[in-house]
């Protein structure tokens, strides 16, 4: 099977716009009820790390794919009929026992914890929360659902039931909804879902079902939302950062730093296939890694003027007006303007995280992205490998660009200046 045809059935595309809509529906209702569930920096981010996770399969090979393929064809021992409701059935029902495992599995051990730990970073919870993906499931992911083809599912079949699936868990990332009767009991809902990405001791490594509970009630992995225990969102060791690169890198950079420290030779192996949380003695000892105080719990949320939170939030649109742009023209585009596209996408990015984190950093990265981009924009024309159209659009896009950064830090530093003065007089 070829890789359009993956495409063709993959369902996320079109349900993007739809997803966005319930989104800023979601942040209204808030609003208007006096309960908003968002922050301008968390949201971004969240947003940030779901177009990461797109751009990067630009570039990236779908190894899931390939070893799919060559199973289906080769080595399956049955056949799924694409014609049969029931064997259509008995695809979602796999596809979601399956899933319940790689997601048990990915946060009990911990190679796979560091892959996945992107979806857990915020500490809100709504719609945009659903939209933050990681951008390294090409090594982990994959591995999971190796039985659908060895039983002889279909490609067409999988990426059907795979993409749905993942749509389906869109809606239950919200706080508005309460629980919902009978259905608590077998499907996967907002409330159940709630319980999953709290920290708090009593709901922690709880509820990994993506479409149904029974998994977890079968399992023994199963716990109520309890309405006297309000969840607290995040992970036990807290990112503090808006830094989408650092967010999907952070948890692997851990283990080879706690490998490299340990003196104990079979810790640096051992760590790989841990469970998650654990540490060699020694490395813990001599590095103790900070947990959150729930008890006097404060969300991340470094200080922004509202003038540069609505230049950041026009630089998003603008980076989504171009990735949207350079998702469509992906399958006609060289490998090298392919990576071009992925470095200026991911370098804003990162400048939008240090402007959000505060970071000092954040101008001089600013000219540094400027000139790389503008340096790779200019020996892509004079090499011919774009044209005229492109340069004039590329070069377009970083002065926009650019002018909306120049607001929002200058903004920044009036407002720094100002908060001084006040605080002198």
């Amino acid at each position: 099977m070829s890789d359009s045809i993956g495409d063709n059935m993959n369902f996320v595309p079109l349900a993007v716009p739809f997803f966005l809509l319930l989104i800023l529906i979601e942040l209204c209702w808030g609003w208007l009820k006096g309960n908003n569930t968002y922050r301008v920096n968390d949201s971004i981010n969240s947003l940030s790390m779901g177009l990461l996770s797109t751009v990067t399969k630009f570039v990236f090979l779908n190894i899931g794919l390939l070893v799919f393929s060559s199973i289906e064809h080769n080595h399956a021992v049955w056949s799924f009929d694409m014609a049969s409701l029931g064997h259509w059935l008995l695809g979602i029902l796999l596809y979601d026992c399956l899933y319940y495992w790689y997601h048990r599995i990915s946060h009990e051990r911990q190679f796979f914890w560091a892959s996945h730990v992107v979806h857990h970073q915020s500490e809100d919870y709504n719609l945009s929360t659903a939209l933050r993906q990681t951008s390294t499931s090409f090594l982990t992911t994959w591995v999971f659902y190796v039985p659908c083809f060895f039983l002889g599912m279909p490609i067409y079949m999988y990426v059907s039931i795979a993409t749905a699936h993942l749509i389906y868990q869109f809606w239950v990332h919200t706080q508005h909804i309460p629980k919902l009767w009978f259905l608590e009991w077998f499907m996967v809902t907002p409330s159940n879902h709630r319980v999953h990405h709290a920290q708090n001791p009593e709901y922690i490594d709880k509820n990994y079902g993506g479409l149904l509970i029974i998994w977890d009630r079968l399992f023994g992995t199963f716990k109520e939302e309890d309405e006297q225990i309000e969840p607290i969102y995040g992970i036990r060791s807290p990112l503090s950062s808006w830094n989408p690169i650092w967010a999907n890198v952070h948890v692997f950079v851990g283990m080879a730093r706690d490998a490299w420290r340990t003196r104990v030779w079979q810790d640096k192996f051992r760590i790989l296939w841990s469970r998650t949380g654990w540490r060699p003695a020694d490395v813990a000892a001599r590095y103790p890694a900070p947990k959150s105080d729930l008890a006097s719990f404060e969300k991340y949320n470094p200080a922004l003027g509202s003038l540069a939170h609505g230049s950041i939030v026009a630089q998003y649109i603008l980076l989504a007006v171009f990735h949207l742009w350079s998702a469509g023209q992906a399958g006609q585009l060289s490998l090298p303007l392919l990576w071009m596209i992925v470095v200026a996408q991911a370098y804003i990015l990162l400048v939008i995280g240090a402007v959000l984190d505060g970071k000092l950093y954040a101008r001089p990265l600013e000219y540094s992205r400027l000139l790389i981009l503008a340096g790779m924009l200019y020996g892509s024309f004079v090499g011919g490998l774009v044209g005229l159209s492109w340069l004039y659009y590329g070069s377009s896009y970083l002065v926009l660009s650019a002018g909306l950064v120049w607001i929002c830090l200058r903004s920044e530093q009036s407002r720094e200046t100002t908060n001084s003065m006040t605080k002198a007089i």
